[in-house]
């Protein structure tokens, strides 16, 4: 998963300011205390990253790629 792809699911699904404020504020235990944010300039993959993000705010696993019904999802590692 690129950047540009995980700043195109957070806004479309979780929504664009909404989504936005998420990133930079949510602290997230599995990405050791970090907001997605930092976590992402400290060089977590974005896959990592949206993966921890869905999983702390418990978005279903069918809504988690967006609108696009050919997009894969990023597997987990």
């Amino acid at each position: 998963m690129r950047h540009r792809e995980f700043w195109d699911l957070v806004e479309e699904v979780l929504g664009s300011a909404q989504g936005r404020e998420l990133v930079r504020t949510l602290v997230v235990g599995s990405l050791g205390g970090r907001t997605p944010q930092q976590a992402l300039d400290a060089g977590v993959e974005p896959r990592e990253v949206w993966h921890a993000m869905c999983d702390e705010l418990d978005v279903p696993e069918a809504q988690r790629w967006g609108l696009d019904p050919y997009r894969q999802a990023p597997p987990r590692r």
